[in-house]
């Protein structure tokens, strides 16, 4: 992780009394409307304009009712999180418990999953209403390490007065976001709290290595699970003719025969039975395996296929998707993040941009030209004969739609691009 990404609320040196006495000023002054006597973190003042926009009461917060035992045990499996959970448990609780800290594991929606920790601690958050089945999103609670990670999609650090409602400034928390090795997807974020006096400038470095091994661990379990299909896909692929291939329900490739070898396919988002159309193979057919599906190229497929339109939806904050209309049919798939980032900039430039112009569109540094030729590759195995090279650009024959949210500052909230931040702002 980029240290650019590893901002500590406080800074080096400061005395962490004082600083929280600036933070206080700085947040009364933001909230009335005058003269702020700093400026915020930028992650924070961004946070703060939301809550503003929201409408979030600075004194009491939202209201959202907690989930009920069924429904919470009901969350934690569907969660993909219980894997990272024990992970967790055994390199931060005795940390959390040292420090005067509890860790916290939250799902993508902000509910509180599970606590251990500091019992001091604990009873403190439980007087807070800090407790499991709450949620923790920013549109509950305004702006906190938890909540503001899940929009910025970061590691984030929050001290003091940097939380928007008030009665959260007697504290410091730490969050990083877990994500689903197989598909780029947010699962979740790690948070070590703590009273505010607790702060330390290493908290977030912390919990973001231990969230990287959570990853890792999730990574492991999917090979295995790989492995496992493998097991049934090669004796299957002997038996059919033509080419085809066996993936898993998130297009890791497990076994093909006749096709060029891949380590992932993209597959459309509402992936069923029957005929697709997939980008880099044309038309084909999908069949249910035990633990994935069976790819049959269709006879004559143009892997380059005949895809006319495609609509880039930044509607929804949480889950951007890119959406393939031709005469195979519609194909629709999920976007992380960063390749959001990326199709949004080439739809907004149809002339296209080099390597250099995107590194200083998505990172203000024109020299990170290996990161982008990186993700840009992947890109193009994803979405075929869609994008072009040098420049990179959508294919001229591609009509590009943009879907935008109703507020414009909406447009990718994570995102820390200057070519989106800037406009956004």
């Amino acid at each position: 992780m980029s240290q650019e990404h590893l901002e500590a609320a406080l800074p080096v040196g400061a005395d962490p009394r004082r600083y929280a006495r600036v933070l206080a000023r700085v947040h009364e002054a933001a909230l009335s409307g005058s003269a702020m006597p700093a400026a915020p973190r930028p992650v924070i003042g961004a946070s703060w304009q939301r809550m503003r926009r929201l409408g979030l009461d600075p004194d009491r917060g939202g209201q959202v009712d907690p989930l009920g035992p069924a429904e919470l045990e009901q969350r934690r499996r569907r969660s993909g999180l219980t894997e990272a959970w024990g992970i967790l448990r055994v390199n931060l609780t005795s940390v959390a418990e040292e420090a005067a800290h509890i860790v916290v594991l939250v799902d993508a929606d902000g509910r509180v999953l599970w606590r251990d920790g500091s019992t001091a601690v604990r009873r403190r958050a439980d007087g807070l209403g800090f407790t499991e089945g709450v949620s923790w999103h920013e549109d509950a609670v305004g702006t906190n390490a938890i909540g503001t990670a899940l929009v910025a999609r970061r590691p984030v650090q929050v001290y003091s007065a940097e939380h928007y409602v008030r009665s959260h400034h007697g504290w410091t928390c730490a969050a990083a976001p877990v994500h689903d090795p197989r598909d780029g997807r947010l699962l979740g974020v790690v948070d070590l709290s703590g009273p505010a006096a607790t702060v330390h400038a290493s908290t977030l470095a912390l919990v973001d290595a231990v969230t990287r091994l959570a990853e890792a661990q999730l990574r492991q379990a999917h090979l295995i699970d790989l492995e496992r299909l493998r097991a049934i896909a090669v004796p299957a692929l002997a038996r059919v003719t033509g080419s085809a291939v066996i993936t898993d329900p998130h297009g890791w490739v497990a076994a093909a025969t006749g096709l060029a070898p891949a380590d992932r396919i993209a597959l459309p988002a509402d992936c069923g039975p029957g005929p697709a159309w997939l980008p880099g193979y044309g038309g084909c057919v999908l069949e249910p395996v035990p633990g994935g599906w069976l790819i049959r190229q269709a006879e004559g497929a143009d892997p380059d296929g005949a895809p006319t339109r495609v609509v880039l939806d930044l509607r929804s904050p949480r889950n951007c998707s890119f959406t393939v209309t031709g005469a195979g049919g519609t194909w629709t798939r999920t976007l992380t993040p960063r390749h959001a980032e990326m199709l949004y900039v080439l739809a907004r430039d149809r002339g296209g941009r080099s390597a250099a112009e995107l590194a200083l569109d998505l990172f203000g540094d024109p020299a990170r030209t290996v990161t982008v030729r990186a993700e840009m590759s992947r890109l193009r195995r994803h979405f075929g004969g869609l994008l072009e090279p040098r420049p990179y650009r959508f294919a001229e024959n591609i009509d590009v739609r943009l879907l935008y949210p109703a507020d414009p500052a909406e447009v990718l909230p994570h995102s820390t691009a200057p070519a989106i931040r800037s406009p956004r702002e």
